[in-house]
């Protein structure tokens, strides 16, 4: 097989996580991938989309996905099997770092003549300590690499200086590091390219449908997405993704963002290709109500078809879902992260809107004729006492009874983990929002990751709540809130009990695995450990919450193979 000239490589979350007895508890109970954290980041699609128009030709390589389907897949092997000028490794959500510097390491024994480049939001934050590290050549810093990614790669091949290249922390052929200015960080998202048609002729190309998914179980029920912003205009306190976190990791000063006519460009060019939902992230009304405007008005007219969800920062009344209603022909879903019903804490966080104003807004959506609401509330938050964490799934009831029993109202509840971002508020001024870290740096989360237990995963604990207090409130408070569900007549007693003895059961075996570390023979510690793991890979997924209603209406990527192969001869003729 022809080699590439670059091929993105994916890292589970822990490697290799099938030869080690962890018990991974509800830290992915929320998202749609397992907690191995097998998603890897749009990235992916839009650099390969900027590569391959520039004439390089490209690869993903999913391993965590690959690694979940078959418990002998030899994940060494593989990349021994590719060939590559460069190897790029994403490091972008925190909960990577074990995985992917072990790649790397991989990679750099199997092809030391290849160039090891790291990318993402945590190797723009610990590119010093990252560009030390013997197996990587490079770190691409920033938010929107698409055009530096792309000289670097003309630079490589003879055509470019290095040192020229935006963004890029790199060392020389003699181990000098250099470190060009992270001046790169377009005030517009519209020359970017989101393709999903050129990632799925490298797919044809390289006959690897499994390593390119982007989750596990993607193929049967896919989702989309497009992206109306990169950085934000909000500033919440826990995110690393707001306006202080992007000033000082991925060098954006201010949101840049996608014009509507190209975001709904973007979703035409999707239904060209899938029959799925299609989820945009970012509030459209974050630029202003008339950006919104703009874009419902250009969905109308491409007359999109595909079921939409939407993201709200903030309430929202009867006037903005009717217009959804409207634009949308397949339908639309609300996702809504409101963290607490606490509105101190919400307030601390930097979301200055009422209780009051997350009712109206669930009420009026459905009235509106929204097919879908995603509510979500999180356990770890700054100020948030054990208390705090409880009424906030109390609260639940109340939200339900606004809306009619056959509404599809959806809350969850999970733990804030494993780990605060890095360059948050939080993480930067952890005294004043109450925090004490186990971690800091990026040797240091990596080593948490190898704890078996999800408690000892945790980064963090505050001032209200310890860690153990954490684990055990999360536990209580899906308990609450499956008993709220039931008091509303949403779920049937026997579903409870399912629910309550699952919560339970990942409850006593948390304790057991502390009671096992606590065992001062190793070997002894690690037998007892292993005597346990089947019952934990049995609770992997869902472990709190039902991961199945995450799940979105879809046909699978075979169903939808002739819409996509249409796509394709249409982008060719374009």
């Amino acid at each position: 097989m022809a080699g590439s000239d670059v091929i993105f490589l994916h890292a589970p979350s822990v490697y290799d996580f099938r030869k080690k007895p962890m018990f991974y508890g509800p830290v992915s109970d929320v998202i749609p991938s397992s907690p191995v954290f097998e998603m890897y980041p749009i990235g992916f699609m839009t650099i390969a989309s900027h590569l391959e128009a520039a004439g390089f030709r490209t690869r993903i390589v999913n391993l965590a996905v690959e690694m979940l389907h078959d418990d002998k897949f030899d994940a060494e092997r593989r990349i021994r099997s590719l060939k590559a000028d460069v190897f790029a490794i994403d490091l972008h959500w925190m909960p990577h770092v074990h995985g992917a510097t072990e790649i790397a390491a991989l990679v750099k024994k199997h092809h030391p003549d290849s160039k090891v480049e790291f990318g993402g939001y945590t190797a723009s934050y610990f590119w010093e300590e990252l560009i030390k590290r013997p197996e990587t050549d490079m770190v691409m810093r920033g938010d929107t690499t698409e055009e530096p990614t792309v000289r670097m790669m003309a630079a490589l091949q003879g055509d470019g200086d290095l040192s020229e290249v935006p963004n890029l922390v790199w060392k020389d052929d003699q181990g000098k590091v250099h470190n060009n200015p992270a001046s790169y960080s377009p005030e517009s998202l519209d020359e970017i390219k989101f393709d999903y048609g050129s990632v799925i002729k490298s797919t044809l190309r390289h006959m690897d449908i499994r390593g390119a998914l982007p989750w596990y179980g993607w193929e049967k029920l896919p989702l989309t997405s497009v992206f109306t912003v990169r950085g934000c205009s909000m500033n919440c306190a826990e995110c690393g993704g707001s306006i202080y976190a992007n000033s000082r990791v991925s060098c954006r000063k201010a949101p840049a963002y996608r014009s509507p006519e190209k975001l709904a460009e973007d979703m035409d060019m999707i239904q060209s290709y899938l029959d799925t939902p299609i989820f945009i992230v970012g509030d459209i009304r974050q630029h202003s109500e008339g950006y919104a405007e703009r874009f419902l008005n250009a969905v109308k007219e491409r007359k999109i078809k595909n079921h939409v969800v939407i993201e709200l920062f903030n309430g929202a009344g009867g006037d903005h879902f009717s217009k959804l209603d409207k634009a949308f022909e397949g339908g639309w879903s609300i996702e809504f992260s409101p963290d607490s019903y606490d509105e101190g804490v919400r307030n601390a966080l930097g979301k200055r809107y009422s209780n009051g104003s997350i009712e109206r807004s669930v009420a009026s959506a459905f009235e509106n004729g929204c097919n879908r609401f995603d509510l979500f509330f999180m356990t770890g938050l700054p100020f948030q006492t054990r208390e705090s964490a409880i009424d906030s799934v109390k609260a639940s009831k109340k939200l339900w009874g606004l809306v009619g029993k056959d509404d599809e109202l959806l809350i969850f509840n999970a733990p804030f983990a494993p780990f605060v971002d890095p360059g948050s508020r939080v993480f930067e001024e952890p005294e004043k929002w109450g925090y004490r870290f186990f971690a800091r740096t990026l040797e240091e989360h990596k080593r948490l990751l190898e704890n078996p237990s999800w408690k000892h995963v945790l980064s963090y604990e505050t001032k209200w709540m310890d860690r153990d207090m954490i684990a055990e409130t999360t536990y209580d408070a899906a308990i609450e809130l499956a008993t709220m569900e039931y008091d509303c007549s949403r779920i049937s007693a026997s579903v409870l009990e399912q629910r309550k003895e699952r919560t339970e059961t990942a409850r006593l075996l948390m304790r057991k695995v502390d009671e096992i570390m606590a065992v001062q023979d190793k070997e002894e510690r690690e037998s007892r450990l292993w005597a346990i793991r089947e019952e934990g890979i049995r609770l992997m997924n869902s472990t709190i919450c039902d991961k199945k209603d995450l799940d979105w209406k879809a046909g699978s990527i075979w169903r939808n193979s002739p819409r996509a192969l249409t796509g394709l001869v249409r982008s060719f003729l374009r």
